[in-house]
């Protein structure tokens, strides 16, 4: 992924070169404050025909396994105190992390290991945390969520299997040789090369392999079966790796049976070697069939995926997390819109007249967008700005899913830091009808963002806004 596109990464990214904290303060003097003032909020460009200012929509927040294992690994009491904390603010709907980014689990299955440590960020640095308890994780948040009125969904990291940090190795990749040859292969500068070989962070699976989906299938009928009381599934990284990836003889054998004809100069004639965004010019001869092969083999998936949880539990709500910058997200093989948006319509230059075939939202009950745009821009009608994130979605989205909740990620969104604390606190509070109003519900990224800054109050006064108007 291109480091602007999607910051929620940074979390995971800690032995990497790049590294984030988890929140981000202004430290800048009050002399130092650059000139800045809110804009005036943007009219909803696609106003509901009829609202029913008696409905509550959905405010989900998400609670990321690692970053808070500090807290919740070994202490049901911390759990419950913040969702205690979650619901007096007016969220309505948890999304925990049970699948991190190592593929280890927080759920019960004998398809995987449980999650041994995670790596977190305290005062003193990056620091190993590891999981001492014996009840069950996923169980204590549905019991305690349950008790307090709030629904609790299961975050689930799908194409990933291990996890380089500077504390070391995790994952299955890393103990099992036969899923260490499901791998990704990155079609890098010096030749295509399995991410085992790099220091990327995250070890993503060739999501086209059978082994791998099976793989991902089978724990999340295990995720379903086991937890009956489980309001909804959101998958994460449900994707390629990269615009590099995945560049293995398998996938180019698939690929060639897919377009009816060999690649003769592979990979150059799909994408020069090291391209990690844009459109190369001039483009090259398969490029566009391949992007429109990746979002099918993404879209398949998911319905693969959807009929798996659906055949065990058909009430359990079934959706995914993605980034909202729909320009550029065929970099990672998806198209979340519905199948009836063209995308060749609005973006000729690298969708196919068949890429609208395989968008996914009608696939989908709900659908988290990540609008992850800067503190200065919550109001407007583009991409990277947080109402326009929200409301560019729902246009593309149109009826296919009933439920789209976007919204900020209030941690990494000011990596530059322009914005003073008090900005980023203000910030907080218009998002929510920012985003609220444009969609079907609030995203909130994440959890440990609110805790650090200690910014419950801010997401609060927002909701009890929208709430009460």
């Amino acid at each position: 992924m291109k480091p602007t596109t999607n910051l929620r990464t940074l979390l995971f990214l800690a032995g990497a070169l790049i590294a984030l904290p988890l929140a981000t303060v202004s430290c800048s003097s009050e002399d130092e404050t650059p000139e800045w003032r809110w804009p005036d909020p943007e009219p909803d460009p696609d106003p509901d025909p009829d609202p029913d200012p008696a409905t509550e929509k959905p405010r989900y927040i998400w609670v990321d396994a690692a970053a808070n294992f500090p807290d919740f690994a070994n202490s049901r009491e911390n759990i419950v105190r913040d969702l205690k904390l979650a619901k007096d603010a007016g969220f309505s709907d948890i999304v925990v992390d049970v699948r991190p980014t190592t593929g280890d689990v927080l759920f019960r299955t004998d398809k995987c290991q449980q999650v041994a440590w995670l790596g977190a960020w305290l005062p003193g640095g990056y620091t190993k945390i590891e999981r001492t308890a014996d009840w069950d994780y996923l169980e204590a948040f549905l019991e305690e969520g349950h008790k307090l009125g709030l629904k609790i969904h299961a975050a689930f990291n799908t194409f990933t299997g291990g996890n380089t940090t500077a504390l070391g190795n995790e994952g299955v990749v890393f103990r099992d040789s036969e899923k260490a040859k499901w791998a990704t292969q990155l079609n890098l500068e010096g030749g295509i090369t399995s991410i085992m070989n790099t220091s990327q962070a995250a070890k993503f699976f060739n999501p086209l392999l059978p082994e791998v989906q099976t793989y991902i299938c089978d724990l999340l009928r295990d995720l379903a079966a086991n937890y009956p009381d489980l309001d909804g599934i959101i998958l994460d990284r449900g994707r390629f790796d990269g615009y590099t990836s995945d560049f293995s003889d398998y996938t180019r054998k698939k690929f060639e049976a897919y377009i009816g004809q060999s690649v003769e100069n592979f990979p150059a004639d799909i994408l020069p070697a090291g391209t990690k965004s844009g459109i190369p010019s001039p483009t090259p001869k398969h490029l566009l069939k391949w992007l429109e092969f990746r979002v099918k083999v993404i879209h398949d998936f998911m319905t693969k995926a959807r009929s798996t949880v659906k055949a065990v539990n058909p009430d359990l709500l079934f959706g995914v997390y993605v980034g909202g910058w729909y320009a550029s997200y065929y970099d990672v093989g998806v198209n979340w819109a519905s199948p009836t948006y063209d995308t060749s319509a609005h973006f000729p230059k690298w969708a196919t007249p068949e890429y609208k075939n395989y968008g996914y939202a009608d696939q989908m009950d709900h659908m988290l967008i990540g609008a992850y745009a800067n503190p200065g821009a919550v109001y407007g009608t583009g991409e990277w700005t947080m109402q326009g994130f929200c409301s560019q979605a729902k246009s593309k989205i149109g009826t296919a899913c009933k439920r789209v909740a976007g919204g900020p990620d209030v941690g990494n969104w000011d990596s530059d830091d322009k914005f003073t604390q008090a900005q980023e606190n203000e910030a907080i509070r218009r998002s929510v009808a920012a985003c609220y109003d444009a969609c079907d519900g609030y995203f909130l990224f994440d959890m440990i963002h609110l805790k650090k800054a200690d910014q419950w109050s801010y997401v609060k006064a927002g909701i009890s806004e929208v709430l009460n108007r």
